[in-house]
């Protein structure tokens, strides 16, 4: 989420979420920008802040720090407050594409055990959907079973992904590589040289975020007449509470309220935790968690016609994205301070419940700017072209059409979130680092956050997340 000050948080028994369903245009194609309230700028008041009691804090509204809150409320009978410095949506998971693929992990990973995990527990929630309700888990989630493609166009792709439906295979997912025939019957508009490919995974799913965030904060709030739930956004978090007795954590201090959290604070902040926890913890502490905003720009478009997608569909290159590679574009940066500053384009394209269709998409390092890169647009339009000709024929006007989504994942350098204690704090954990997985590993990251907080053994091992011996400085 924007890591600004903002104004003071309306009532945790405010109206839900408005929906993000954008509203018809006809056959205008125009891109459209993630439908979100804008955070407002921060009023200071002379009055008292306003103190209530919790078990468990979260800073952070994002769909991770959402997911947290709902898994203890589920789970658990500890009650939950949530904070955040604007509204879900507002930052990297409202400018995400639904993702919950395995078409991109590696068996054997860090973080293959939770990716696993985290799928089969968005599986269980569409299944609950289907279960309750007549519109089911597509009306709620926007789950669409589209599996996923993900292409090659060359003999050397082809190969590389060949190799890794084996791979994914012996680890007992659902995987087959097609050949560039086969890969047109399934996919008429999308072209790929004859020795090109793809690796085809029947049962990746998609996810409309805004619908998922918003069926999440409705299971939440459903918590707060029983007083196990409040949320407090546009509100941001401003310092830790300690004792001053024992120097141990009690709480959170907002810019109007006092959170106490009796068990634990989880900071879920996405790429302001680095920031935040400075803030927190002060100029004398070591620990510095060096994760980083890492800027994305998707297009979308509204009732496009001229392309027809039976599945969500991806580059091989986009698998690359930790560091330098030969599938993806790499536009040149102006700035010369960081080796990864220059821009790398790589295809990716979905249909949405709507029919949207939503391409991208673009990864550089520009700090937390916001600025629509036009450039940066033009490559990715560009980009898809090569690989759907019919979209070569439309004249896209960047000037006139420019609402685009923009968030900065929380980029982490050595590929993987960190969930865990802090070092010398007993009851704060951080959750962060997903980069663009935030959403695919929300459900499994706040299952083994509530474990963490009980101190139960977790289905997946914590250990590769931990902070302690992770970073250097930090013992």
């Amino acid at each position: 989420m924007d890591a600004f000050a903002f104004s003071p948080a309306p009532s945790p028994n405010a109206a839900p979420f408005p929906s993000a369903s954008p509203s018809s245009r006809g056959h205008r194609f125009s891109i459209r920008g993630p439908r979100r309230r804008r955070p407002l700028p921060a009023l200071r008041s002379s009055a008292a802040p306003s103190a209530s009691h919790h078990d468990v804090v979260v800073v952070g509204a994002g769909i991770v720090g959402l997911s947290i809150a709902r898994h203890l409320l589920l789970h658990t009978p500890l009650s939950v407050a949530v904070a955040d410095a604007a509204v879900p949506c507002s930052g990297a998971t409202g400018a995400g594409q639904g993702y919950v693929w395995m078409s991109h992990r590696t068996p054997g990973s860090d973080t293959w055990d939770l990716a696993v995990r985290s799928k089969q527990l968005w599986e269980d929630l569409a299944a609950e959907m289907d279960g309750l309700r007549a519109g089911g888990a597509r009306e709620s989630l926007g789950w669409m079973k589209t599996g996923s493609l993900l292409v090659g166009r060359t003999s050397k792709e082809l190969a590389t992904l060949e190799e890794k439906t084996k791979v994914l295979s012996q680890a007992g997912i659902n995987a087959e590589c097609l050949s560039a025939s086969s890969l047109h019957a399934l996919e008429p508009a999308l072209c790929v040289r004859n020795d090109g490919g793809a690796m085809f995974l029947p049962e990746d799913r998609q996810i409309d975020v805004f619908q998922a965030v918003s069926l999440i904060e409705k299971i939440n709030r459903s918590y707060s007449p029983k007083g196990r739930y409040m949320e407090l956004y546009n509100d941001p978090a401003m310092s830790l509470i300690r004792s001053e007795v024992t120097g141990r954590v009690e709480g959170v201090q907002t810019s109007k309220n006092i959170l106490y959290g009796r068990k634990a604070t989880v900071v879920a902040s996405g790429a302001w935790t680095r920031s935040l926890l400075h803030s927190f913890l002060g100029p004398n502490s070591t620990l510095d968690i060096p994760v980083k905003p890492r800027k994305g720009h998707l297009l979308v478009l509204e009732n496009f016609d001229m392309l027809k997608l039976n599945h969500g569909i991806m580059e091989l290159g986009y698998v690359d994205h930790q560091g330098d590679n030969s599938h993806s574009i790499h536009l040149s940066s102006t700035s010369n301070k960081d080796e990864h500053d220059a821009a790398s384009i790589s295809m990716t394209a979905t249909l949405n419940t709507k029919g949207h269709l939503v391409l991208g998409s673009s990864r550089e390092f520009k700090g937390f700017s916001r600025e629509v890169d036009k450039s940066i647009l033009k490559s990715i339009w560009d980009r898809a072209g090569e690989f759907f000709p019919a979209i070569n024929n439309v004249h896209l006007d960047i000037d006139e059409d420019k609402e685009i989504r923009i968030g900065h994942r929380p980029y982490m350098p050595d590929g993987k979130p960190v969930i865990g204690f802090v070092p010398d704090m007993s009851n704060v954990l951080i959750a962060t680092g997903h980069e663009g997985s935030g959403l695919a590993l929300a459900l499994g990251t706040a299952e083994m956050v509530t474990d963490m907080i009980l101190g139960d053994p977790g289905r997946v091992d914590f250990t590769p997340f931990s902070i302690e011996n992770r970073f250097s400085g930090n013992s």
